[in-house]
């Protein structure tokens, strides 16, 4: 009889034929490197080490400090960074703790509303964050862009002791020196400072590649990002940030000058407890892959595949938010364009293959469950080493899928679409297995 152990390992391997046959199009997913895998899977799981090199709780820390410093350096010169906490669990910690370091209990924070795009730690009201802070969201305009004016607006209106500029469902290049001059009229007019935040957990690694702009070079003191998307890390979070770096163990006066200070003291021991070094060194790992020459060329052709994509969807009939992308993510409005649902769409792709999400627009009425559109991207399947012509033969296979989904009705009519969908999933096979996935071994694709 096979132990539950067996059983795990088993899934594990199902799980990594899953990936190698089909195609990842989540935008917030990647593939990491045989080596990011390693360090993930190695002994420093067995090691506590709260609080920071140099300064830990914990005796028998000499290598582990080592490795968190080697971590810190690489994000401080990935981003241009004067500071990089590379502790947080996720992004949505890493976000938490940027609160806790800068505002108080019903202070107001000025973000991108979920429904324009952004993300459930920027405002949510199921979120914790949003019963201890005051959350005003902006919004978006028509052609999918930050409603500037909005934004302003609201600024003056409610004096937001933090203006976030984040997303999860956002496909333009964020202006963001006209937000640094909201922030600088919004201090002249209060005489208080005001800190600037950017949560680039989705395009960090175009950040990091040369073909986004920075935040902290255009005057914001914080970013904050997961590690697992576009910068091809484990999954974690990280904040840098621009300012004076001091103790974590001393108290600070709150000023922006002190913000990595305030950050260091608010992940830990503010809002963490000891800090994931395995995760920690395959970050590490990662960033100085990031490092690399070879990341920039990857991280441009993340662009080129997401335009083109975009482009031949367009000339297939799929309606996109904001007429296109600027990054790496699309949103289709695929209830306009073929009469379904995003979720029965979900479904259909799955069954062929092909890994999205459905997605509300900014002016949805089908609700988070059956939204009326879908959101993909080109980070995961660029990372295999597809390119152009294997974009547009995507599309085809996307609006194959739509016809179907739309002749057949609902999900339980797709069942007469088995033959067609079958044969899509046998040509999305095909072309997966040319594509090799990093860190998987060939006996398991």
């Amino acid at each position: 009889m096979a132990t539950q152990q067996d059983q795990v390992f088993e899934l594990i391997k199902q799980e990594q034929k899953r990936q190698s046959e089909g195609l990842e199009l989540i935008p917030s997913e990647n593939y990491v490197s045989e080596n990011v895998l390693k360090a993930m899977g190695s002994v420093l799981t067995n090691k506590y080490s709260e609080g920071y090199p140099g300064k830990r709780y914990y005796g028998g820390n000499e290598n582990v400090d080592k490795i968190e410093n080697l971590a810190i350096e690489r994000a401080k010169k990935l981003f241009h960074a004067d500071h990089a906490n590379v502790q947080p669990h996720s992004g949505a910690n890493a976000n938490e703790a940027v609160y806790f370091a800068w505002c108080k209990p019903g202070d107001t924070i000025l973000a991108m509303s979920l429904p324009a795009g952004g993300h459930l730690t920027h405002g949510s009201p199921v979120t914790r964050s949003a019963k201890i802070y005051n959350f005003v969201g902006y919004g978006v305009t028509e052609d999918g862009d930050i409603d500037y004016d909005d934004l302003e607006k609201l600024a003056l209106e409610h004096k937001p002791k933090l203006i976030l500029v984040g997303y999860s469902a956002f496909m333009k290049v964020p202006d963001f020196d006209r937000v640094k001059a909201v922030a600088d009229k919004l201090t002249a007019e209060t005489g208080e400072e005001v800190l600037l935040m950017a949560d680039m957990a989705h395009v960090a690694g175009l950040i990091a590649g040369g073909v986004h702009p920075n935040p902290l070079e255009h005057g914001f003191q914080v970013m904050t990002s997961t590690t697992h998307k576009t910068l091809r890390g484990p999954r974690g979070g990280i904040i840098v940030s621009m300012g004076k770096v001091g103790n974590p163990l001393k108290k600070c006066e709150r000023t922006l000058e002190n913000i990595p200070t305030l950050i260091d003291r608010a992940v830990f021991p503010g809002t963490q407890g000891g800090p994931l070094e395995h995760v920690i060194a395959a970050k590490a790992v990662a960033f100085e892959e990031d490092l690399q020459p070879e990341f920039h060329s990857y991280a441009a052709q993340i662009v080129k595949n997401a335009k083109v994509l975009a482009e031949e969807l367009q000339t297939l009939g799929f309606k996109l938010q904001g007429n296109g992308t600027e990054n790496h993510l699309l949103l289709v409005d695929i209830k306009d364009s073929f009469g379904i649902d995003g979720k029965f769409y979900e479904t259909a792709l799955d069954k062929v293959g092909l890994t999205l999400n459905a997605n509300a627009l900014p002016t949805d009425k089908g609700g988070a469950f059956r939204p009326s559109g879908v959101r993909l991207g080109t980070p995961a399947m660029t990372t295999r080493g597809l390119g152009e012509e294997e974009m547009k033969t995507l599309a085809k296979w996307m609006k194959r899928v739509a016809e179907a989904c739309a002749e057949a009705g609902d999900e339980a009519g797709l069942e007469t679409k088995n033959e067609e969908l079958g044969q899509i999933r046998e040509e999305v096979r095909a072309l997966a297995l040319r594509f090799p996935i990093p860190g998987i071994p060939a006996d398991a694709r």
